[in-house]
């Protein structure tokens, strides 16, 4: 069934963003998609986002007739108040208290804050998000409950009732690239190993297995690791 409420999707242009606005055109009537420019060090991920959309459109006439407006929302203060490896050309490790560098403090917070307000001026009701508590760094705002919380938020800070969506939550990456393939078959996968930027260094000289990236960041190797791991299950 598909419901006649819009969505919109918090699309980065990377891998989990790509299979939730997938995900989405399977389900809403309407699907719009936000991206935030937060000054991040992986900037190519937003320069990749026109041809995954022109794209994914291109995969389904369905999709293509319900793939609505796209918007981009400059928040540069974020980097300006942050110090983090995504944010400075700074080493990514773990850091004193446990967190790796790569933790950008208050940003999923931040970027949940804005697209409830997108969402209420453009009357959809669903938000769409790909955090996810399974292989992940460890970022206390991609868990469960600071989702719940952040859903009861924007609902008593609006007056609105959103439903906010993880459909990754619970899965790792291998489970995503299943779903992918559940969602848009091989042509899907194809399109996330070839234009969805991951690499938190932004690098996309070298293309492996599992697409573009530099290799040796922690968000080459999960994705590396959940494409072998997906594959091995196929074989």
């Amino acid at each position: 069934m598909i419901s006649s409420d819009t969505a919109l999707v918090l699309f980065s242009g990377g891998q989990d963003s790509t299979v939730c606005l997938a995900w989405a055109l399977s389900r809403f009537s309407r699907v719009e998609t936000v991206g935030f420019d937060y000054g991040q060090r992986h900037a190519v991920e937003l320069s990749v986002r026109p041809a995954i959309r022109e794209k994914m459109a291109a995969l389904d006439p369905a999709w293509a007739a319900r793939l609505g407006d796209d918007h981009m929302v400059p928040l540069e203060g974020l980097s300006a108040i942050s110090d983090t490896a995504l944010t400075r050309d700074v080493a990514i490790e773990v850091a004193e208290g446990g967190l790796p560098t790569t933790f950008v403090p208050g940003r999923n917070l931040i970027f949940l804050a804005f697209a409830g307000a997108l969402a209420y001026r453009r009357g959809a009701r669903h938000l769409v998000a790909g955090m996810c508590e399974t292989d992940y760094s460890g970022y206390p705002d991609c868990r469960d409950d600071t989702l719940k919380a952040m859903q009861v938020a924007l609902n008593l800070g609006m007056e609105r009732r959103f439903v906010l969506h993880t459909p990754l939550m619970w899965i790792d990456k291998a489970e995503t690239f299943a779903l992918a393939e559940g969602l848009g078959g091989t042509p899907l996968v194809g399109l996330l190993l070839e234009e969805t930027h991951t690499c938190y260094l932004g690098d996309r000289s070298v293309r492996h297995p599992w697409g573009y990236g530099c290799g040796t960041c922690p968000a080459c190797r999960l994705r590396a690791d959940g494409y072998e791991r997906w594959m091995s299950g196929k074989r």
